[in-house]
C-alpha cells in the first residue's frame, strides 16, 4: 500500500521511524518534504517561508503526494504540552484525504481539541493506539 504521512514537521524523529517500520513491512511511505530535510533542525526555521520559498509550495506538492496515496496516515504525538496534537495544516491535509476519499489513519488517539474534535471524527478516521500491524484498508 501506498501511504502518505501527514504531521507537524516537529515530529520528525518519530515519523522517520514510523516510516522505516512501514516500509518493512512492504509499504510505500511518502513523507512530508520538510521531514525528509529535516527542516525544523534549522536554526534560522520560518514556517512561512519554508512552504512557500523560491515558488515552491509545500502544501501543494503535499497534496500531490496524498493524491497518488491510497491512505494517509496521521502522526500524532505531545507538542505544546497537546498530547496526540494535530495541527492545523495536519487538519488541512486530512479534510484533503477524505474529499479525496482516501483511507485516512491515525496513530495515537485522537487529541482533546475541540476545535477539530467533531471534524475529525467525521472523516471516519481509523485510530491504530501505535499498532501499525493494524495498517490496512479495510480492516476496521
Amino acid at each position: 500500500m501506498k501511504i502518505c504521512i501527514c504531521c507537524s514537521l516537529s515530529f520528525s524523529d518519530e515519523v522517520k521511524r514510523i516510516a522505516k517500520e512501514l516500509e518493512e513491512m512492504g509499504h510505500e511511505v511518502l513523507l512530508p518534504n520538510g521531514i525528509l530535510l529535516d527542516v525544523m533542525k534549522d536554526p534560522n526555521f520560518d514556517p512561512v517561508a519554508a512552504k512557500t520559498c523560491n515558488g515552491y509550495n509545500a502544501i501543494r506538492d503535499h497534496f500531490n503526494k496524498i493524491l497518488e496515496s491510497d491512505a494517509v496516515l496521521i502522526c500524532n504525538f505531545t507538542k505544546r504540552r497537546i498530547k496526540n496534537y494535530i495541527g492545523a495544516n495536519t487538519f488541512l491535509e486530512a479534510g484533503f484525504a477524505y474529499y479525496h476519499e482516501k483511507a485516512i489513519y491515525v496513530y495515537n488517539p485522537l487529541p482533546n481539541q475541540k476545535y477539530i474534535h467533531d471534524e475529525i471524527y467525521s472523516f471516519g478516521v481509523k485510530v491504530l493506539n501505535g499498532d501499525l500491524t493494524k495498517f490496512s484498508v479495510g480492516s476496521f
